[in-house]
């Protein structure tokens, strides 16, 4: 196995590779859509149900605690069943979960079926940024991981942009519909062109693993083998894999990561949930309102796209802290700028662009610290404490509208968490951490 992986980290990216990354960034334009369809029907689904601040934060962290759940307790499973067949159950509950959404009859029903359509997200995106890191040489990791992440607000501006027009001409179900058709969508090419991780194969070897590796072996233009490699001992699958991510020196950059996570994702989902909404509250049109929202997301594309060309040279874990602090910077003048259209406007594109920077940081970071045996887990449960950051923050910042605050004093208040989330990423270790740790695993 050792010789596999050296051949792929140390050689050229071959064209399977970089279309197994392609289809990656294809479902996590999923993840961008289904956060955005939230956002922007929020307004229409309020009107229509007269909900308050509390109970619209209620919808926006209904589909967040299902992301949380999945990425903690179905992610896993991708160590243990493998990476594929968890991503497809995972498009299957997402595509009928929004479908279903579109037939809601009560807020209540809508929040239950947006947790429902969480548990797919979550669940498939940790196997989705491990099949990236894995299908990446090691020269091109940290971009395609980044490129990955700009899938996500690629996914929103598309989808923001159709969310617009399908509000305005068949109401805000129509939106639900159209979420759930194009997540059906990816079944087929999933099923078609995603590869199974070549760690997993070697390292669980479920049935005909030796003909799956020479298939994914010959795509990439490397010799078939003969007979399946005796895997070292850092192969040996954990009892449990959760466990195993505070083993081998691997505690620290676990919590450390989780903090990071947390935080990050705290102010991170309280401004994709309510700027549209909050530009609105501070005197823009609605349309003006969704216009911020989407250019949010287009600033995210360009700071993805920095940061994956970036990456090629500068360390990871510099550029993560570097997006964080410049994050925090930008969510706190877009607080000051919020009743000028333009000045929210350059503000929104700011803003997207170090969020998703961040993003992509955090994201490269997690595979790069955790072995191949549980890397799927560490990903899931890293993203999922993550998702409950999420949760609380919509909820919270609903009761302090609700108790009177004015919206562009949230922004200064949900800027200092991406302080504090730098900070966790300075004190990680990781890049020391994923080296240690792999080494410790294979003297057992």
């Amino acid at each position: 196995m050792q010789d596999i992986r050296k051949t792929m980290d140390e050689g050229p990216m071959a064209p399977f590779q970089w279309q197994a990354i392609a289809i990656c960034t294809l479902l996590i334009m999923l993840d961008g859509f289904d956060v955005l369809v939230m956002a922007f029907t929020a307004s229409a689904v309020a009107a229509e149900w007269k909900l308050n601040g509390a109970q619209l934060g209620v919808l926006f962290s209904a589909g967040l605690i299902g992301m949380a759940v999945g990425s903690l307790f179905i992610a896993p499973i991708a160590d243990r069943r493998g990476r594929q067949p968890v991503i497809v159950l995972c498009l299957v509950v997402v595509s009928l979960g929004m479908l279903l959404s579109a037939a809601a009859r009560s807020h209540t029903e809508l929040a239950a079926l947006r947790a429902i359509t969480g548990l797919g997200i979550g669940g498939m995106l940790a196997s989705v940024g491990v099949i990236t890191s894995e299908y990446s040489s090691a020269k091109w990791r940290s971009t395609a991981i980044a490129l990955q992440a700009t899938g996500y607000p690629i996914g929103a501006t598309l989808g923001g942009l159709m969310a617009a027009w399908l509000l305005g001409q068949h109401g805000w179900r129509s939106v639900f519909v159209f979420g759930g058709l194009a997540t059906a969508l990816m079944l087929p090419i999933v099923l078609w062109r995603l590869p199974e991780s070549v760690d997993f194969l070697m390292g669980r070897r479920p049935a005909h693993a030796l003909d799956k590796l020479n298939r994914l072996l010959a795509l990439m233009g490397h010799p078939a083998m003969q007979h399946m490699p005796v895997p070292p001992g850092a192969q040996a699958m954990p009892g449990n894999t959760v466990a195993a991510l505070f083993k081998n020196g691997l505690a620290r950059p676990t919590l450390m990561l989780w903090a990071g996570f947390f935080l990050l994702m705290f102010s991170v989902y309280f401004s994709l949930s309510w700027t549209p909404k909050l530009l609105v509250q501070a005197g823009l049109s609605a349309q003006q309102g969704v216009t911020g929202g989407v250019l949010l997301n287009l600033g995210g594309i360009a700071g993805g796209s920095l940061f994956g060309m970036l990456a090629v040279k500068a360390r990871l874990r510099h550029l993560a802290i570097g997006s964080l602090l410049l994050y925090a910077l930008l969510t706190a003048l877009f607080g000051l700028a919020s009743a000028s259209l333009a000045g929210a406007f350059a503000a929104a594109v700011g803003m997207g662009v170090f969020l998703f920077a961040s993003m992509a940081g955090l994201y490269g970071l997690v595979p790069a610290t955790y072995p191949a045996q549980v890397r799927a887990t560490g990903m899931g449960w890293a993203i999922g404490i993550g998702r409950i950051g999420a949760i609380v923050a919509p909820t919270m910042a609903g009761l302090l509208l609700d108790g009177g605050w004015q919206p562009a004093s949230l922004y200064y208040v949900f800027a200092l968490p991406l302080v504090a989330a730098a900070l966790a990423v300075l004190v990680t270790g990781a890049d020391r951490a994923s080296m240690a740790g792999a080494r410790a695993c294979a003297a057992h």
